[in-house]
This record gives structure tokens, C-alpha cells and sequence, in this order.
């Protein structure tokens, strides 16, 4: 049977897709790829965050902000369905600050943000004393955060199971192991895996991150897109430290505390660095000195799907009508939007969301 959507990427952004689209009664088809297929999902921070993004473009702002505040029914939903917990906390997270100077500027750009936002970006200074209240572990090198109360994190590999297990029970089919080599339209697309199978659907979702430079092309998009790789630590299991994330260091839920993350331009190469680990290693114990003490347990290199701006792309293909493109740098943050809201950019309807200034018509692509 032919699927109303085929979806090429199994990972949050196209399964959170396919999520909303299967709660409205389509037929939804999941392509997955293999095990060598670069993966943001399984490599990234966990964060629901909506702070500091959006500085320059305020609807990207506002876009964050509508995930995040749909985020907790979004999580007990899927809860509901499948029995397991994301654990989404969502009480805040800081910006810690090293110097006066820094956070006065950064201060000064929320503020703009705020204005045009119509004063909905709610945040709050705390100063050393304040932010040591709320956080006693705190290193004597901070001067003080920005803390939003819309921001938190969740267990993102907790996040994609629940979605991989609950878009199977609504009916979609999710496949593994298919790498898209073609995609062909006549009156269906007809979509081309390297291990010579086919399946045909009357729409096609492009979400397969990185996959996507080579593949979008050949469906009549830019794809502008780079990778940027993020190492990461993780620490041993530890008694509760931190109570709020923050872009330095978070606890998950087992206790460990998760810290990171770089941001390099090299390419598609997601390994590890002794100079990378060392720096992240620096600056969270300057934050939290106590972890000087931790034990590392892990770490990894996982690259992100950046394009020029940062922004996401939400692009419907001027070639192929019925050919979209999804794919942004918060995947995390947006699950809740993608699933809850852009199925009505997907199929038009008076319910839509404006998504116009994420188009690829932002780009001059020579």
C-alpha cells in the first residue's frame, strides 16, 4: 500500500514528524539508514532551550519558545503511550557567566529580543549571590547567570526510543538499514534505497540531517547545510550537584553529569581531541569545581546539522511539488513543534504555521 508520507531519516526531527502526522490519521512511511549514517540524535546535549536564540532573527525566537511550552504534554503523551519517561525537566536553565562584561552585553541583547517579542522572553539576572542559592556548588569564578524559565532538558535517547516505539504503534511503518540513493516523481514519488528495494508515496519528508547535502539536491533543494562537530563528556554517577542546566555542564537523570559541548568546523570527522576534552573539562570545573573530583566515563564527537544562518530550513521543493524539506540545528527543542504544529505546514491548511522566513529562498546559493 502506498504511504501519504514517506520520510527519509529516522531520527527525532523525522520521527517527531511522523509522530504528528500519524496522530492525524496519514499513512506514514519511515526510512532509517544504517549504522554508519551520521547521527545527531544519539550524540546530542539534551536540552530544551530556547535562550539566546532567535538574537537576530526574532521569529526563530518565538518558533523555540512555542515548542518549549509545548513540550510537557508532548512528553506525557507519548509517556501515556508507551509506559517510558523522557525525563523532561523544564524548571530553567543558565547562562553562566565568567565576567561582568559579558553578561551586561548578553543582557543587553535579551532585552532587545524582549522588545520585539512583545515583552514575552522571560528571563531573570541573578547575581553571585543569587545564582549560589540556587546553586551551591558553584565555582568563586562565576559572577553571575541569565536564567529562562522556559528552558530545560530531557534523555534524548529516551525521547527516540519513545518515538521509534509509539509511531510503530500508531500504524507507521519504520524502517531500518535504507539508504535513499534516488527519489522519482511521476503521478507518485518513487523512492530508490541502495539495497535496491523501492516504495512509493504520495509526499515526501527530506529529514535525514547530513544526509541531506547529497540527496536534497536531486529533489530540487539548496541544502545548504554543513556539518559542526560537538565533543562531549559524560561523568561518572553522582550524587545530586547541579539543579539547572546550562550550556557548561548538565545532569541526566542516572546521575552522571553531561558536559560539552565544542563547536568545530572540520568536516565530517566526529572524533575526539585531547585539546578539545581539555578545554570542556577546564571550563566545567570552573563552573562546578567539585567535579574536579569526577571520574569520566565517557566521551564521543557527534556532528551537527548547521546552515548558514543556524536557522532551520522548512522548504517545499520548486521542482517537486509534494517534496519537503526539514531540518534544523534543534532537533531536541523543536520535537514538540514539529510534532504538535508543522504537519499543518505540511499539508496547508488554514492552521499552518508562518514558516516563510525559513524558506531556502533566504540563501544565495551560487
Amino acid at each position: 500500500m502506498d504511504s501519504d508520507f514517506a520520510i527519509i531519516g529516522g531520527g527525532v526531527v523525522g520521527l517527531s514528524v511522523a509522530w504528528g502526522l500519524l496522530k492525524r490519521g496519514k499513512r506514514v512511511l519511515v526510512l532509517d539508514g544504517d549504522d554508519g549514517s551520521f547521527r545527531a540524535s544519539r550524540g546530542n546535549f539534551g536540552l530544551v532551550w530556547v535562550q539566546s536564540k532567535g538574537i537576530k532573527q526574532p521569529r526563530y525566537a518565538a518558533w523555540s519558545q512555542q515548542s518549549a511550552t509545548a513540550w510537557a504534554g508532548f512528553a506525557d503523551e507519548l509517556a501515556d503511550a508507551t509506559g517510558h519517561d523522557m525525563s523532561l525537566e523544564q524548571t530553567g536553565g543558565y547562562d553562566l557567566h565568567f565576567s561582568e562584561e559579558t553578561l551586561k552585553k548578553t543582557v543587553a541583547q535579551y532585552e532587545e529580543l524582549k522588545a520585539k517579542l512583545d515583552g514575552n522572553y522571560p528571563y531573570e539576572v541573578l547575581d553571585r549571590k543569587a545564582l549560589l542559592a540556587e546553586e551551591p556548588e558553584i565555582g568563586p569564578k562565576v559572577v553571575g547567570a541569565i536564567l529562562h524559565h522556559q528552558d530545560g532538558h530531557v534523555n534524548p535517547l529516551k525521547l527516540l526510543r519513545s518515538l521509534a516505539d509509539d509511531v510503530r504503534r500508531l500504524g507507521g511503518q519504520v524502517l531500518s538499514e535504507k539508504t535513499v540513493t534516488d527519489v522519482r516523481k511521476s503521478d507518485v514519488f518513487t523512492i530508490t534505497c541502495a539495497d535496491g528495494s523501492h516504495v512509493q508515496a504520495n509526499k515526501v519528508i527530506l529529514s535525514a540531517g547530513l544526509g541531506a547535502m547529497e540527496l536534497g539536491p536531486k529533489l530540487g533543494f539548496k541544502a545548504p547545510i554543513r556539518p559542526q562537530r560537538g565533543q562531549v563528556l559524560i561523568t561518572e554517577k553522582l550524587p545530586k550537584l547541579i539543579n539547572r542546566p546550562s550550556l557548561i555542564a548538565r545532569q541526566v537523570d542516572e546521575g552522571g553529569v553531561q558536559i560539552g559541548a565544542t563547536n568545530e568546523e572540520v568536516g565530517l570527522n566526529d572524533g575526539v581531541t585531547q585539546s578539545g576534552l581539555s578545554g570542556l573539562a577546564s571550563e566545567a570545573v570552573a563552573a562546578y569545581p567539585v567535579l574536579a573530583d569526577a571520574q569520566l566515563v565517557r566521551v564521543w564527537g557527534a556532528l551537527r546539522i548547521l546552515s548558514p544562518d543556524g536557522l532551520p530550513i522548512y522548504q517545499e521543493s520548486p521542482e517537486m511539488a509534494g517534496a519537503f524539506l526539514v531540518t534544523c540545528h534543534s532537533g531536541i527543542t523543536l520535537a514538540a513543534a514539529h510534532a504538535r504544529f508543522l504537519p499543518d505546514w505540511l499539508e496547508g491548511t488554514n492552521a499552518a504555521p508562518d514558516l516563510e522566513v525559513f524558506s531556502e529562498d533566504r540563501f544565495i546559493v551560487s
